[in-house]
């Protein structure tokens, strides 16, 4: 396929947005964000970088018709996979014997497949995305609200990196049910070895094959994982952070419980210094703290690309238009996922 015009200096670099580099050296706004960079009041994030033009590339991906649902049922996880959240109920009631209408009731928006909004996270000195008020932030206020992307919509050319596949081409024995920590040196070898290359405002699918190894758990089981989250994922660096900056990716979602790598690593940048002075809590060391209210990454979690990647694996093909809809919900925090992949 064609490349869709991505502008770039002669030094290599995207016309118009500096690299990761330059970023943590801004001056006038937080070092390593991208505040201000897609306008000074901004709430889209990097899925503003899903322009009509790279929408239009991204069909042109399709040859088959081949739909692929990746996200799970709202009650997938049962117990939750997170402590603070719980399991919807569906109820059907009728107003008399030729009606029927339905609720779901205690419907945690992030308790299965999912996208995390800006609002998720809010960085420790520097607060929301773009300086969104921290009073901003609730019940009945639009700011940072998931209706940003459900209004924009979330609709690019989605690149798989099967890494379970990719480290088995290098004879790596490991447990996808186990900690481990992906490098960007791991992401470029699969991507390599699959013969595809990321173009600006993709949307970049990792599957881990966690997903399907908790799945098969039992109950004991998820109510340990719940209580000590262990799961592999990306790496916590500023050298990880640069790889996904720099390739302007518009989105990053894998099967995972976070993206990245559960529990954080130990020696994880991104710890406060009242965290590394001993205050430590559930997420010290996450990089959504940088990823979301800093760089204003949209990420997608607990995705089942399973059957997507077996697909890619048979034809070759590592692309595909990708459709997510975020639930409407003005001031959501994040929604289900409500994504299909069609190749």
């Amino acid at each position: 396929m064609a490349d869709d015009g991505a502008a770039r200096t002669p030094g290599g670099e995207r016309a118009g947005l500096p690299t990761y580099a330059q970023l943590r050296d801004r001056q006038g706004a937080p070092a390593g964000s991208s505040w201000g960079l897609f306008g000074d009041a901004d709430e889209l994030g990097t899925v503003a970088l899903l322009t009509p033009q790279r929408v239009l590339a991204a069909a042109r991906t399709v040859r088959r018709g081949a739909v692929f649902r990746l996200d799970l049922p709202i009650d997938a996880f049962d117990p939750p996979l997170a402590s603070s959240r719980g399991v919807p109920r569906h109820t059907i009631f009728q107003r008399d014997p030729n009606h029927r209408d339905d609720l779901v009731d205690g419907l945690y928006l992030q308790a299965t497949s999912q996208v995390d909004g800006l609002r998720h996270f809010r960085h420790w000195e520097h607060g929301f995305y773009n300086g969104v008020a921290d009073d901003r932030v609730r019940e009945g206020s639009p700011d940072l609200g998931i209706q940003r992307w459900a209004e924009h919509g979330i609709v690019g050319r989605g690149v798989l990196v099967d890494l379970p596949r990719y480290l088995r081409s290098l004879d790596d024995d490991w447990d996808p049910a186990g900690w481990r920590a992906f490098t960007v040196g791991e992401l470029e070898g699969a991507l390599a070895y699959q013969g595809v290359a990321l173009r600006d405002g993709d949307i970049l699918l990792l599957r881990t094959g966690w997903l399907a190894t908790v799945l098969a758990h039992d109950v004991d089981r998820r109510r340990a994982f719940a209580a000590a989250p262990t799961s592999p994922g990306l790496e916590q660096s500023e050298e990880m952070l640069a790889w996904l900056w720099d390739h302007r990716l518009a989105m990053v979602a894998s099967d995972n419980m976070a993206v990245e790598a559960l529990p954080p690593a130990t020696d994880s940048p991104f710890v406060s210094g009242r965290e590394a002075a001993g205050e430590r809590g559930p997420h010290t060391g996450l990089m959504h703290r940088a990823l979301i209210p800093l760089l204003g990454f949209a990420l997608g979690e607990l995705w089942d690309l399973d059957a997507l990647a077996a697909d890619c694996a048979a034809d070759g093909v590592w692309e595909t238009l990708l459709v997510v809809t975020p639930l409407h919900v003005v001031g959501g925090v994040g929604s289900p996922a409500n994504v299909v992949a069609v190749k």
